[in-house]
């Protein structure tokens, strides 16, 4: 039995001193580096009582090492779980909670903290900063390089990525080594990607974008990346002239158009741009083309699938789709209440069946049997057609779905933190369009008669309780929200109601 995922990486490493990974900060890696940090940082989880199929949360600032993490738990055959940076402690323990991890890694300023709720657990917690330094790292540097990696077969899991539930409660979706490696295979192939490209990664690492599409893909092509903590225009437009691939979500092509300093010139040596985690806008493409000569390609994927579609690398990359299903991927539309499969133009809910769909919700068997049809596929919640031409298009969501800066939301969570506030007596949560963040988190808020909060109240409030990235940017009041016969809130009135809101953000 082989350690799957990870003896693909290492049989496409290149030899030598080929570089895997260049930093802001001048710091260079290469894929003999990455073996050689991995094999220590593994040696020392398992040293720390971590064994296969264990969980390894992991909430930590981007950096080359926190990767190296990534692959050392790939290789002692633990269960890799990225956690959000922007969580709160109260999201923490549920996360701790639920996946029981048998080691939790966070930054040092969040020990004290953490160990607090990971001791109720028993869970070991050790520490991990932006510049790879730590008490993990401490640990690593007294190991040896040589690892024995761990045995893990195609269907053992590789990771948990949380979703956001629409309850409130978030779900595991369990990812396997072949989940993982076959997403990774397809997309090195069907984007053309070969040890000659250098990647602008400017995605975070606890997200599937920033970790299993950009890192794997990158890991499996052999190529390297130029890691950057965050999304800076000018920091990006300056690689270009040494880059050739860049992936990112909407909102990055639109802070790259408002910049003068991108042209044709600056993106002469650029071979490829890639969006997704958000719908890309036909007039972001339009504009991108026109500027650069280059048309964004946009595809589609989901937490509990990885990447299902892509636009052709050769051919027309279609505005306002996201392209043809993968190799290996099958995407049907059905009905949404019969289940009956719909011919091509017909909307409903997109369906997805290949062997990078995920293995199901960690500890919650009904809910996996339930999100899945008897012919074995999955049930996106997202809805849309299939044209003439097979071009797969996204024309809404199922369960009110917002998707900010690249992130999901679902309102039921960010309405429950409010509706606990003193004087409210109801919310409603909707995703606006924002020129910027593709949707802002918007709410609209009943208040009891007398109450005094306003809008800075109910966002001052939600500070401790909930992710940056979900909290509202707007906080409206209003009387009543509106229903139907049934006595369902009619989010698409407000979503119309507020359609203009933030017009002129940026």
């Amino acid at each position: 039995m082989s350690n799957h995922l990870f003896d693909a990486i290492r049989a496409s490493a290149p030899s030598g001193d080929a570089t895997f990974i260049e930093t802001a900060g001048g710091q260079r890696l290469t894929y003999q580096d990455a073996l050689r940090l991995s094999g220590q940082l593994a040696s020392a989880i398992d040293a720390l009582g971590v064994r296969p199929g264990d969980r390894v949360a992991v909430q930590v600032e981007k950096s080359p090492q926190a990767l190296m993490l990534y692959l050392a738990c790939l290789r002692c055959g633990a269960v890799y779980l990225p956690l959000n940076t922007a969580y709160t402690l109260a999201e923490l323990d549920y996360f701790i909670g639920d996946a029981e991890p048998k080691l939790v890694v966070v930054s040092p300023k969040m020990r004290a903290d953490v160990q607090t709720i990971a001791e109720r657990y028993g869970a070991i917690v050790e520490t991990l900063d932006a510049n790879g330094e730590g008490s993990l790292t401490d640990l690593a540097r007294e190991e040896e390089a040589d690892f024995i990696d761990a045995a893990r077969a195609p269907d053992d899991l590789a990771a948990i990525l949380y979703t956001s539930g629409t309850t409130g409660r978030s779900k595991g979706a369990m990812l396997t080594h072949d989940n993982l490696l076959s997403n990774a295979l397809s997309l090195r192939e069907y984007w053309r990607v070969t040890s000659a490209d250098r990647l602008i990664h400017a995605l975070p690492i606890f997200h599937t974008h920033g970790l299993f599409v950009a890192t794997n893909v990158t890991l499996v092509a052999g190529a390297s990346m130029f890691l950057l903590p965050k999304f800076d225009p000018d920091e990006i437009l300056s690689l270009m002239p040494r880059a050739t691939l860049m992936m990112g979500v909407p909102t990055f092509y639109v802070r790259l158009l408002q910049h003068p300093g991108l042209s044709r010139e600056t993106v002469a040596n650029m071979r490829l741009f890639i969006s997704g985690s958000a719908p890309l806008l036909t007039e972001t493409h339009v504009s991108f083309r026109q500027r650069t000569g280059h048309a964004i390609l946009e595809r589609y994927g989901m937490t509990e699938t990885n990447m299902n579609t892509s636009n052709p690398y050769d051919g027309e990359r279609r505005a306002g789709t996201v392209g043809f299903p993968l190799p290996g991927v099958t995407v049907r539309i059905a009905d949404p209440a019969t289940g009956t499969p719909l011919a091509a133009g017909e909307t409903g809910m997109i369906e997805i069946k290949g062997p990078n769909v995920f293995k199901g919700y960690w500890r919650m068997p009904e809910k996996t049997a339930a999100e899945f049809t008897q012919d074995g596929y999955f049930i996106s919640g997202d809805l849309g057609k299939i044209d003439a031409d097979g071009y797969v298009h996204i024309v809404g969501r199922g369960k009110d779905l917002v998707i900010s800066g690249g992130y999901n939301i679902y309102p039921k969570e960010v309405e429950n933190e409010i509706d606990l506030l003193e004087g409210v007596v109801e919310s409603a949560v909707i995703g606006v369009a924002h020129p910027d963040f593709g949707e802002g988190v918007t709410a609209v808020v009943v208040l009891a008669r007398g109450a005094s909060l306003d809008e800075k109240a109910v966002l001052d409030a939600l500070q401790s309780r909930l992710a940056r990235y979900k909290q509202p940017k707007r906080v409206i009041f209003t009387e009543e929200l509106p229903r139907n016969t049934m006595g369902k809130v009619q989010k698409n009135l407000l979503r119309d109601q507020f359609k203009d809101l933030y017009k002129n953000a940026s």
